[in-house]
């Protein structure tokens, strides 16, 4: 027996939803105030990252890449907030979203750098997909939640949008006069 016209058709359209409900499921969707997606890679130096064993820590995850002019041009600004506040229990990691033949340029952008940075195409566990735009930086409270997402068409990534957006979560209440310059202190 031969299946009709409109059995070949519930069949079709069941094995669409089917397909877009997998992709749905599939495509990472982090989102601010929803819990931070996995995220495990190795660092270049060979030590695992691992985000969910982070939780109790402030933690800044940021996607960049080495060809990326706004991403090398906020660099310098993430290492010394990252230098400035990591005793006081932030943690960051930079995961790079160039090529596996890259990785050489990846590791001279890196090498002046304090904090980790990873590959993106080595990581074990990836919850946060690719990244839609580059750079992108997401902010993870103590709690294990995304607190924030910095990126060019929103909130870029400067010091005073990281002490803004990071110190509350350090318990620093000071923000406002962190990068007060000496003629400008009374």
């Amino acid at each position: 027996m031969r299946p009709t016209l409109s059995v070949i058709l519930v069949m079709s359209v069941t094995i669409m939803l089917i397909m877009i409900v997998a992709v749905r499921s599939a495509c990472a969707i982090t989102e601010v105030g929803q819990p931070a997606p996995a995220l495990v890679a190795q660092e270049l130096n060979g030590q695992q990252f691992d985000l969910g064993a982070e939780r109790g820590k402030v933690v800044i995850v940021n996607f960049w890449a080495s060809w990326c002019q706004p991403c090398r041009e906020e660099m310098p600004a993430l290492d010394a907030f990252y230098k400035r506040y990591h005793s006081d229990g932030l943690e960051m990691i930079g995961v790079s979203a160039d090529s596996r033949h890259d990785r050489s340029d990846v590791e001279k952008a890196a090498h002046s750098l304090s904090y980790p940075v990873a590959m993106l195409n080595d990581a074990e566990t990836n919850g946060f997909g690719d990244p839609d735009d580059l750079p992108t930086t997401w902010v993870i409270g103590r709690d294990g939640v995304v607190r924030a997402e910095l990126a060019p068409d929103k909130i870029q990534v400067t010091e005073k949008s990281l002490d803004d957006t990071v110190l509350p979560l350090l318990g620093k209440s000071d923000a406002a006069n962190t990068h007060k310059s000496p003629a400008a202190a009374p």
